[in-house]
């Protein structure tokens, strides 16, 4: 276990409660930490329900590839806490913060926080600031954690730009049950006068966000409205009010990241403004990668699991729009190269699995359900595999993915292809699998 692990761990516990939205504690702990939140560079805040973390990746990757040097704060971590907090690094990419600094910035806040109430999303965005406000930057991208308008990263008075990804149902028991509840938290982010960045919204999530837009006098660039974006053969196709971009596609797979792609391009046109250039935002397009979203795993240690020539995927999405948007780019994957698809599944049991796992159902997948090794929240593997059947997804359960890799092999005759999905959870497990026996996989590979 690291140092940092130990201290994180500690801060778990200084809170009842995982999630209590509120800005009153963080604020009172950041006032005593000297405001690091007011020594920023400019920062880019992003809210919704999908998307977030992909446009993230894409925006970061067109800044740097105009040499900016860009800091980056994101939620949850897949595999260990430092993935959260990206640090700019002069003429070059951002990485991860180390582990030094990290256990320096732990404890510095720890001490100053001396035993207060306080959540553990509160104390970590209390340490990303505090780090942030130390290193040089062109620019902070900061993912909101949970709805907008009392998350914690929601505590600067002042940001160079918001963008609001596509809302859909989620976290309900947080944000409430109508859409337009969800809306108006995640608009909650918008800033009077500071320009705002909508995603495509459905008719009545964007109706609410622009009027919040419109109350605080923000000004508002919208998809469909003043850009859009489209494939054609196999390129982008981004067009605003002035004209057009032709760019290769994204690495990142889907028709949601052709969108996702267009949204984080029109905040690069407002950021960069003339410096914007073409070919570095074809390069920028290019270059991101964000992990566990379609993204193929062509690891030795999951491919020994595997049957032989097995084709698999890993994809943290999670709720019922994820789950369309994973379905419609799979149903065309399938089309294309038809394979027997089997899904290994995990999920929270806040989610709304049946209607995650309704749109796989005409794919006629075989499922292997079970809970997420480490998250005493996760669905049982029975009651997701009831929820499957009920959608009319053939289903099983299985003990952990490992099992059920050794289950699809004796069932598979002829090359599969496999999805691992549900959560982002489950997704970090996988790849702390992967991390773990990447020596023996390589070690069987020579020998």
């Amino acid at each position: 276990m690291l140092d940092s692990d130990k201290i994180l761990a500690g801060m778990h516990q200084l809170h009842p409660k995982l999630i209590d939205l509120s800005l009153d504690r963080l604020v009172k702990l950041l006032d005593k930490l000297g405001n690091p939140q007011d020594k920023l560079p400019p920062i880019i805040h992003i809210a919704g329900t999908n998307g977030k973390g992909s446009t993230l990746a894409m925006l970061r990757s067109i800044l740097q590839s105009h040499n900016k040097r860009v800091h980056a704060y994101s939620s949850p971590h897949l595999v260990r806490f430092h993935e959260r907090i990206s640090l700019a690094h002069e003429g070059g990419k951002s990485a991860d913060i180390s582990e030094p600094y990290l256990v320096e910035i732990l404890n510095e806040v720890n001490r100053v926080n001396a035993g207060e109430a306080i959540t553990f999303f509160e104390m970590t965005t209390a340490v990303g600031l505090l780090a942030f406000s130390r290193i040089e930057a062109d620019f902070l991208i900061l993912e909101v954690g949970l709805g907008g308008r009392f998350d914690a990263t929601n505590v600067m008075s002042h940001v160079a730009l918001s963008i609001i990804t596509p809302v859909s149902i989620d976290h309900t028991q947080f944000l409430g049950n109508k859409l337009t509840d969800i809306a108006f938290e995640k608009a909650g982010i918008i800033k009077k006068d500071c320009p705002v960045i909508v995603a495509a919204q459905s008719a009545e999530a964007f109706d609410v966000i622009e009027k919040v837009a419109q109350d605080i006098d923000a000004p508002m660039t919208a998809y469909g409205v003043e850009f859009q974006s489209y494939q054609e053969r196999d390129r982008l196709i981004y067009q605003n009010l002035s004209g057009l971009y032709d760019l290769p596609l994204p690495r990142l797979q889907g028709a949601h990241q052709i969108q996702n792609a267009s949204v984080a391009i029109a905040a690069a046109e407002f950021l960069l403004a003339e410096q914007l250039n073409e070919q570095m935002l074809a390069e920028g397009i290019k270059q991101a990668s964000w992990p566990a979203r379609f993204e193929q795993i062509a690891s030795t240690a999951l491919n020994l699991l595997a049957p032989k020539h097995a084709e698999i995927w890993l994809d943290g999405g999670h709720n019922a729009a994820g789950g369309i948007a994973l379905a419609q780019h799979l149903s065309k994957i399938q089309a294309a190269n038809p394979r027997p698809l089997f899904m290994i599944i995990g999920m929270m049991n806040s989610k709304e699995a049946g209607a995650f796992l309704k749109p796989f159902a005409k794919l006629e997948p075989m499922a292997f359900c079970m809970p997420i090794e480490g998250e005493e929240n996760s669905f049982s593997a029975k009651a997701l595999q009831q929820m499957a059947t009920k959608v009319g997804i053939k289903s099983v359960t299985s003990d952990d993915f490992i099992s059920a890799f050794a289950e699809i092999s004796a069932l598979a005759k002829t090359p599969i292809r496999v999805l691992i999905c549900g959560s982002l959870y489950q997704a970090g497990n996988v790849l702390s699998y992967i991390e773990a026996h990447k020596k023996t996989a390589d070690a069987y590979i020579d020998g």
